[in-house]
């Protein structure tokens, strides 16, 4: 895709001032954020989130490009010095960026870096403050994985900053992370309570887990909806366990926030459990399927205790 040209030579795509229909930059940040001063080390900074979202952003910006969600993806606060600041985005898929700045202004670019279909958004001469990002698919859609370099020196690949190629995508086939949860979106922040959260849902659904997702960790099984059944946006950094409690055989598939897809079947007999030590911040889109076809009501809890955790105890 064309890439949008720079207020000067290689700085950025674009500066839009005013915010009456701006992104909401007040939101936490899906996949948390930084503090980094110049002369940062390691360089470049990494952080793998996912791209995309329901909100196109040549409706927001007119210059810009790509489909982004509200809330900012990442936050960086930097403390300037005589270096540039360089932020871009790696994927198997054509992304986009989309900064406000410290000064404000809002800056976007399609294609800007070397590596083809990967946007870049230079700083010649960066502000002291906290850049507000949202990494966004020029195609419309959500749950893309892509990998944001925040850098000094240079543009970055992950194959040039040694973490090697993106493996194929994951088929997505029927489902759609990107489609309103059936029982909405919840925020949890870390030493939540009461521990565990739990929601009465309705498991199951048409769609076969082991066709719809492949690439995953553990085998995925069971059949589940096009829609997740819970997005849940965590903010925390302690083990994170996800499970189910009750009679009907379930199965469980998690979309994390760094775009990893988790199955699980038989946790704790027919029950469904996922754990991810040191989880991280970000939007884990849960699917709860049944084993068998058919749909089947059962209890979805969430815990930083542990799996299997229930009100009174284990």
């Amino acid at each position: 895709m064309k890439t949008l040209t720079g207020l000067a030579a290689g700085l950025c795509a674009l500066a839009v001032f005013g915010t009456a229909n701006a992104q909401d930059y007040t939101e936490p940040p899906a996949f948390g954020s930084v503090t980094l001063q110049a002369g940062f080390s390691p360089d470049p900074h990494i952080r793998n989130l996912t791209a995309g979202g329901s909100i196109r952003a040549e409706t927001r910006f007119s210059s810009c490009r790509g489909s982004i969600a509200n809330a900012p993806d990442y936050s960086l606060y930097y403390t300037a010095g005589s270096l540039p600041l360089i932020f871009t985005v790696d994927s198997d898929r054509d992304t986009t960026l989309v900064i406000n700045g410290p000064d404000a202004q809002w800056y976007c670019d399609d294609d800007g870096a070397q590596s083809p279909l990967n946007p870049m958004v230079r700083f010649n001469n960066p502000q002291s403050g906290r850049y507000d990002i949202w990494v966004g698919t020029y195609s419309s859609g959500a749950g893309v994985p892509a990998t944001l370099f925040i850098s000094e020196l240079g543009e970055y690949t992950r194959e040039s900053a040694g973490l090697g190629g993106y493996q194929p995508r994951p088929v997505m086939s029927g489902l759609d992370i990107g489609l309103a949860a059936r029982y909405g979106d919840i925020t949890l922040n870390g030493g939540f309570l009461p521990d565990p959260y739990q929601i009465s849902v309705m498991a199951g659904g048409s769609i076969s887990a082991s066709s719809a997702i492949s690439n995953a960790n553990g085998y995925c099984t069971g059949y589940v909806t096009r829609e997740p059944t819970l997005e849940l946006r965590y903010n925390g950094g302690g083990d994170l366990h996800i499970y189910t409690a009750g009679s009907p055989d379930t199965v469980l598939a998690i979309n994390a926030p760094d775009g990893t897809w988790h199955c699980n079947d038989d946790a704790d007999g027919f029950d469904a459990g996922l754990s991810f030590p040191n989880g991280f911040s970000g939007v884990y889109d849960i699917y709860v399927g049944t084993f068998s076809q058919g749909s089947q009501q059962t209890t979805l809890r969430i815990s930083e205790i542990s799996l299997g955790y229930g009100p009174g105890g284990k």
